[in-house]
């Protein structure tokens, strides 16, 4: 049984690097639940892959990592049946082609504020003339270093690209930016939103939820996927009822801080009243 199971997940997950799974779960209307990988590592990476969300978010804008570290979470979650996101540092495309080759089928780009730096993003998953991005194939591992048929024709395909709106700027332009053509989903980030509305630190402010309610509509209207993060449960609900298809409701770095606090927490009074009453010395009072 065992055996069965994981067979079943290798499958899904080698699917995962060439066969656009993410971006047609965006067209589902059941909503896609997923978790932050920030701790750039792959044993973590690998112990959240098995915890049954739909998606992981591997970070590379606050998070630790490069090529080699995305490469070694790609591979740690490859064998389970979740969906791999991964968010570079910026929308360079050098750093996008790199992260393509090494099988980063779903890309999220962040701080994105206008329609052509959209448009600019999609070019560069493109393979020419759709696009830019280089073709190295024979050396990438998302071909499978040309093992997978046709690759290099069915690949435009199957890229998911996601922009990530956090800014005033942005949103004022979210739009635009949902119209663009090889945009699959348009995703919120509410901590940089709040800063740039004034809300530093209030993600949940009323004025940071209202911006976001209004935007998630319009990126409906336009028939893409909206995704937002959101770590307190009402307010996920909240956005999920408004037709959000793919959101963040949690991280790695965050189970982990808050989890150990609360171990911490619970036996504090045993520590603390060993503190207050000292054990008696053992042994003569004549040595």
């Amino acid at each position: 049984m065992w055996s069965t199971a994981m067979t079943a997940a290798s499958a899904a997950g080698t699917a995962g690097v060439t066969g656009g799974a993410f971006r047609r779960r965006l067209r589902d209307p059941r909503p896609a639940i997923g978790m932050w990988v920030a701790t750039g590592n792959p044993y973590n990476a690998e112990i959240c892959a098995g915890g049954g969300l739909d998606w992981l978010l591997i970070d590379g804008e606050h998070a630790p990592n490069d090529v080699r570290s995305f490469l070694a979470q790609l591979q740690a979650v490859a064998p389970y049946p979740v969906a791999p996101v991964v968010r570079p540092p910026t929308d360079d495309p050098v750093i996008i082609k790199q992260l393509l080759d090494i099988g980063a089928e779903n890309l999220l780009l962040p701080m994105v504020e206008s329609a052509e730096q959209a448009a600019a993003i999609v070019a560069a998953t493109r393979y020419p003339p759709a696009g830019i991005r280089g073709v190295g194939s024979a050396f990438a591992r998302v071909s499978r270093w040309t093992r997978v048929e046709g690759y290099l024709h069915r690949a435009d395909d199957e890229i998911c690209v996601m922009v990530q709106i956090e800014s005033a700027a942005g949103l004022a332009e979210c739009a635009a930016i949902a119209a663009v053509d090889g945009v699959d989903g348009v995703f919120f980030g509410p901590a940089d939103l709040a800063a740039s509305l004034g809300h530093l630190g209030r993600p949940d402010h009323p004025d940071v939820v209202e911006a976001i309610t209004s935007a998630v509509a319009v990126v409906n209207a336009a028939g893409k996927a909206a995704g937002v993060n959101a770590f307190a449960e009402p307010l996920a609900r909240r956005y999920l009822s408004l037709g959000v298809r793919f959101i963040l409701v949690g991280a790695d770095v965050t189970l982990l801080a808050r989890g150990s606090e609360e171990l911490a927490a619970r036996y504090r009074d045993v520590a603390e009243k060993s503190h207050s009453t000292p054990p008696p010395i053992s042994g003569s009072a004549t040595l």
